[in-house]
């Protein structure tokens, strides 16, 4: 078995990264109570086990299949999620928990959501106006139209609505919101979907440019590739559980992902073999016993059946969660 020596950072060094953290979240989970057959009640959980640091100025993504339960992690945070859920963990922003009074609080102003449908603008209002009800400075609409010379829109498009606005163009706006706004937290939903490889760099250079401007951006993804051009640190969701935070700087150097999962999606990747996987996550109404890949995994032993593997922290910014990590 593989064994990491964890990094020793000086009291200072420890200082400064906790000065600047923007967003921790540890053991947070979220259940929902449905009927299921026969008018019994059961329960989905859908996230297990999140945890995840984000800083000032960084990009952190959060890559996973779907129906790995990544979608409602964003409404977890904000504190939108389903009625009839169940939320718990902790949750800090800027050092202080995020109670539901801040939440509503921060929402829509520290904290801003990119969301994934693209019909989440209001149909009625000019775009321009939309993103000008964001700031505070005076001449704001000659802002707004640099703004939008900044994300590659043309400023002619502060006088359209919506439905004159393609998909792409949405994607550009909802960036120009977030660029227009003081929101000190982007968390961006699936912001490459449906867009072909060109548009997708684009994307990802304005993705970095939030980043430029000392927020910090959280990006929900299913593209490994993409978030790995992007990103300061991936952390990989597979059924509802954080199973590995990586820093890119290790990817750099030549390290490779620890996880079995992990491993499993940078070998589907055209570049690495195009080796297929089993997509197969066990279910939100089982409850996990074991390593939740155990089924899957080629190097499951009997303990990874029988025995739930613990988020082990590799240095301040990494963390794997497998008995053979490594291996």
């Amino acid at each position: 078995m593989h064994v990491y020596e964890l990094n020793h950072e000086t009291q200072e060094e420890l200082e400064k990264i906790q000065n600047n953290l923007l967003l921790e979240v540890k053991n947070l989970s979220l259940t929902i109570e449905r009927f299921g057959k026969g008018w019994t009640r059961e329960r989905l959980y859908v996230i297990r086990d999140f945890h995840l640091k984000i800083h000032h100025g960084e990009v952190v993504a959060i890559v996973g299949a779907s129906g790995s339960g990544k979608s409602l992690l964003a409404d977890a945070i904000l504190g939108i999620h389903p009625k009839n859920s169940i939320v718990d963990g902790m949750i800090k922003y800027e050092n202080e928990l995020l109670t539901e009074k801040r939440r509503k609080r921060l929402r829509g102003n520290d904290i801003l959501l990119i969301p994934q449908m693209t019909n989440a603008l209001d149909p009625l209002m000019k775009v321009g106006k939309q993103v000008k009800t964001l700031m505070k400075q005076n001449n704001r609409q000659k802002a707004v139209k640099q703004i939008f010379q900044k994300v590659g829109l043309d400023p002619d498009v502060y006088h359209q609505i919506p439905s004159a606005c393609s998909g792409g163009m949405i994607r550009k706006i909802f960036i120009a919101m977030a660029l227009a706004s003081e929101a000190k937290l982007i968390i961006a939903d699936e912001p490459t979907n449906g867009l072909d490889y060109e548009s997708i760099d684009e994307m990802l250079f304005q993705i970095k440019m939030l980043a430029k401007d000392n927020k910090g951006v959280i990006m929900i993804t299913h593209d490994l590739e993409a978030a790995m051009k992007v990103a300061d640190k991936i952390a990989v969701f597979y059924a509802g559980e954080t199973v590995e935070v990586v820093d890119k700087k290790h990817l750099k150097k030549g390290g490779k992902f620890r996880h079995p999962y992990s491993r499993a999606l940078w070998n589907a990747l055209p570049q690495n073999g195009f080796i297929a996987i089993d997509s197969t996550q066990p279910s939100a109404t089982e409850k996990l016993t074991g390593c939740s890949f155990a089924k899957q995994c080629p190097k499951a032993t009997k303990k990874c059946k029988i025995e739930k593997p613990l988020l082990k922290e590799i240095s301040h910014d990494e963390m794997v969660r497998c008995f053979y990590a490594g291996m």
